[in-house]
Formats: C-alpha cells, structure tokens, sequence
C-alpha cells in the first residue's frame, strides 16, 4: 500500500458538503483515510475575483497507481458537478494529488508532487496539522 496526501477544495454552493462527498467518494474507491486536517477557510489564490475556499488535506492509503488515483480524483470531481470553465475559477470540488509514496511523475496530466504546494498556506497549514514531522523534512 502506498501513502498518498490529498488537498481538497470547494468554493461553491454548500462547501463543506462537498468535501465531505468527495471524502466519502474517495473512501468507496479503496482509499483508507489516516489523518484529515481541519477544515479551514481561505481566500483565493492567484485567482479571478471569487468566493472564499474551504480547504483540507488527507493522508492516506491506496493500493491504487498513481495514474488509477488520478483518475478517480477527476470522476469524483466530474460526478460532484466540477465544471471546467474558468482557469483557476470557482468550482465545486478540487482534488489535487499532493505526495504519493517519494514517488516523481511528470505526465501531461499528471505532475508528483505537486507543483507549487510548498508556497501555497492553504495546503501547508493543514498538512502540517496531520503530518508536522513530513512538513518539517520537505523545508530548505
């Protein structure tokens, strides 16, 4: 089993029922939830004018590729209503791939870890929250 680290995102309609779906979504497709952050809200990064986000981060267990995994992500965000319209618009539900294993992917659809996390407080806070010692070894 490979240990997998998620970043969830939603800031349209009832946000926190989202994460939630999305959670639960991800639990039917095998994932075996270790730690869940806090559920914070923040505003927006980098982004259009928009609602403010809930965020979370999960650590889990997943004898899914990474590839399988992303493609989960993408048909849970798909079934939720996430609609592509907007380049880092507002959107039901956001499932990033964080870490899988020590794993380095770079696919057209895919790139592990994922880029710019470190600089981004919306997933670092609340990793650090369920995994301080892996927040503290990936610092320069």
């Amino acid at each position: 089993m490979s240990i997998v680290y998620l970043a969830l995102g939603s800031n349209l309609g009832d946000r926190f029922q989202y994460v939630q779906k999305a959670i639960e979504e991800l639990k039917a497709c095998g994932l075996k939830i270790l730690k869940l952050s806090t559920v914070i809200e923040t505003d927006p990064y980098e982004a259009p004018e928009q609602g403010c986000f809930l965020n979370a981060v999960l650590k889990a267990q997943t004898d899914l590729s990474p590839e399988e995994l992303f493609l989960h992500t993408q048909t849970i965000e798909h079934r939720l209503g996430r609609k592509k319209k907007i380049f880092r618009g507002p959107r039901v539900i956001d499932i990033d791939i964080l870490l899988y294993d020590d794993i380095k992917l770079v696919t057209p659809q895919l790139l592990i870890p994922h880029p710019r996390f470190l600089e981004r407080s919306f997933v670092m806070k609340p990793l650090e929250e369920i995994d301080p010692a892996l927040c503290a070894s990936l610092k320069p």
